[in-house]
């Protein structure tokens, strides 16, 4: 693996191919080195079967350098990154792929503070990666914790204190089979609500639905819902740092969500600031501007955005594939956290579409293209020279290339993730949406094809 480790969101890659056992356990020798000796960190999973063969390796790595490690098995990953804080852990381990296929795993990091680690800090470890430069022929302690589910529930209790929160509401909770699989159905149940469990065995096949929540991969799960005649779905990735929502009519989209749980943060809060991403559409700015709201945007990444939220002293982080970072939570995606604000926030499920309805049509659409990792730098540079030719207001070169059209935008960005190239547009028109994706396509692909020659 000569490429940069560390991308977008951690570390991901196919496992035994990409990410193989070797290479996390030099890993877990890199973040040991980096950590003062006697450190300890805890480290958890989401479902995947490779799972064990991760954890088992990281773990080797770490302990030859003399820090501890506790493990928590498999939780999600808000309930890893909390944890860290809440015990007094030095540094969270998160083993896994979030929304990618089974066949991938990755690696997230947290610090003790429960904020994902900077890029300064993926850099130092990929400094001592690089060189093999690590402190060995220590050796640290390993233990297993029990109750982490518990513990994170009282946490959460003390940040739900005075939510009005309709408990007689019936809640589908579609876990994917991932890491919120037998825990967020159980959180939502202690708290009062009627649940409906769905998907809610760790199976790291992942034989439900796709670990990534879209509208068409949730085609059973909205069936199901109105089978069950339940009020709203809550559903998780692979490994609950993001969730998406589903009435009874259907999908209640992404840049949506975002904006309507955004306008309820702000009225909490105060606070006026919404942090998000190149990414992001311009429904949140129409939904918070009537508050006297703002949106900054930055680079995209959980991380990326909470290092944003936090400088900005933002009331809300958010990412329109259904991250939400909360403040009052800590700098980390908080799914659970957010889906119980969300349930705080209404009388009835149908005064969401009621709140749609009062905004202006915009429509929203994205691509991908295949696209090896090692000739991204230069396809992305074709794509700017081409860029020019469809005449943008203005270029906003941060992360991509977000092109404004005035009232309308189009983001081409490389994947941090994935081996794609990805293509995102919005306008006020349907047809308009469309033909824009269409010529962004095209110009992502010829530029492969002429930098692949």
């Amino acid at each position: 693996m000569n490429k940069k480790l560390f991308g977008t969101s951690g570390i991901r890659g196919v496992v035994n191919q990409d990410l193989t056992p070797a290479l996390c356990s030099d890993l877990g020798r890199a973040l040991g080195t980096m950590l003062p000796i006697g450190s300890s960190v805890c480290l958890g999973t989401d479902s995947r079967l490779s799972r064990e063969t991760i954890k088992n390796a990281i773990t080797d790595g770490l302990i030859e350098s003399g820090v501890n490690v506790a493990h928590l098995g498999i939780v999600p990953t808000p309930a890893l990154a909390l944890l860290t804080r809440e015990i007094g852990f030095d540094a969270g381990i998160m083993i896994t792929a979030s929304h990618n296929p089974p066949e991938f795993n990755g690696i997230k990091l947290f610090n003790r503070d429960a904020i994902g680690f900077s890029s300064a800090q993926e850099e130092e470890i990929e400094k001592i990666y690089r060189q093999a430069s690590f402190r060995i022929k220590r050796t640290g302690a390993v233990e297993t914790l029990m109750r982490a589910r518990l513990r994170y529930m009282e946490f959460l209790k003390t940040l739900i204190k005075g939510l009005k929160l309709n408990t007689d509401l019936k809640l589908l909770v579609d876990a994917g089979n991932g890491a919120a699989a037998g825990f967020a159905s159980y959180i939502f149940e202690s708290i009062g609500f009627k649940v409906i469990p769905y998907n809610d065995e760790p199976d790291g096949r992942f034989p439900g639905r796709a670990p990534e929540p879209r509208e068409d991969t949730l085609v059973e799960t909205m069936k199901y819902l109105r089978q069950k005649n339940a009020d709203l779905a809550i559903c998780f990735d692979g490994d609950a740092d993001r969730v998406v929502f589903c009435d009874q009519t259907g999908f209640l989209g992404y840049n949506e969500m975002i904006a309507y749980i955004a306008r309820h943060v702000i009225r909490m809060t105060g606070r006026t600031t919404v942090t998000a991403t190149v990414e992001t559409g311009l429904l949140l700015d129409l939904a918070v501007e009537e508050l006297g709201g703002s949106v900054i945007r930055g680079k995209v990444g959980d991380v990326n955005t909470a290092y944003l939220t936090r400088d900005s002293n933002a009331a809300l982080g958010v990412e329109p594939v259904g991250v939400y970072i909360v403040p009052e939570a800590g700098y980390y995606p908080d799914s659970i956290y957010a889906s119980l604000l969300l349930l705080s926030s209404f009388t009835s499920v149908a005064d969401i579409r009621q709140y749609f309805r009062t905004l202006p049509p915009l429509y929203f659409n994205k691509n991908k293209v295949d696209c090896p990792d090692e000739i991204k730098a230069k396809t992305m540079e074709r794509v700017r020279q081409k860029a020019s030719f469809l005449e943008p207001v203005a270029i906003n070169d941060l992360d991509g290339l977000r092109l404004e059209f005035g009232g309308s935008w189009m983001l081409i960005r490389a994947s941090g993730t994935e081996p794609v190239i990805r293509i995102l547009s919005e306008s006020r028109s349907q047809v308009y949406t469309r033909d824009m994706l269409t010529r962004g396509t095209a110009i992502v692909r010829d530029s492969i094809k002429e930098v692949s020659q």
